[in-house]
């Protein structure tokens, strides 16, 4: 009788669970193949450099269906050398705790149509942290959960990442204006001692 009443009790805590939208990333099937344009270990500069992503169905699943598929969300995400001691990027099993996928960068209604070949261009945004990431694709279905995802990298997210150099706050001319000006107080600093020393011999 216990154990039943166990079962029980952990069938409703996962039925709960379920219907309070809490989906897990290791419940999802790589049911999409996504491929980004930026080579293994290349930096792009923000507010500078485009992105070009596609995606589509990936066919090392046999009889997939897209049926259910009614929006997709493609995301920038960190990659675990960038996460390292930044508990705000930490990635959680529980897709609405989960920190990895910050950054939307596109995001449609799922295409019937073309669901062999997607694709898009995306430039990317200044205010972009410099990190190491990999892009990932969620499909979602009616009810705007996820049931379905793939991404740039592999399980471990150790392969295809690239890096994004943010933009630091100081503009190049800055730092120019400000060597110049470090120059000609160095300049005015040596004539005015020369001068005066030529002025102290002409007394003399």
């Amino acid at each position: 009788m216990k154990s039943y009443m166990i079962k029980a009790f952990l069938l409703l805590v996962f039925m709960s669970k379920i219907s309070n939208g809490s989906v897990m990333f290791s419940s999802l099937p790589p049911s999409l193949s996504v491929v980004a344009s930026p080579n293994e270990g290349q930096v792009l500069q923000a507010g500078e450099d485009s992105i070009t992503v596609s995606f589509g169905l990936n066919s090392s699943i046999a009889n997939q269906t897209d049926e259910s598929y009614k929006f997709v969300k493609v995301k920038l995400c960190y990659a675990p050398i960038s996460q390292v001691d930044r508990k705000w990027r930490k990635t959680v099993d529980n897709l609405k705790k989960d920190k990895t996928c910050q950054f939307t960068i596109w995001e449609k209604q799922y295409d019937h149509q073309q669901n062999m070949s997607q694709q898009f261009e995306w430039r990317i945004e200044k205010d972009l942290p410099t990190a190491t990431y990999f892009v990932r694709a969620y499909v979602y279905d009616s009810g705007d959960e996820e049931i379905g995802y793939g991404q740039t990298t592999n399980d471990k997210k150790i392969s295809n990442l690239f890096k994004i150099q943010g933009i630091s706050g100081r503009h190049p001319s800055i730092d120019i204006a400000s060597i110049c000006f470090s120059v000609f107080a160095i300049l005015s600093l040596v004539g005015f001692f020369l001068l005066e020393k030529r002025q102290s011999k002409a007394k003399k």
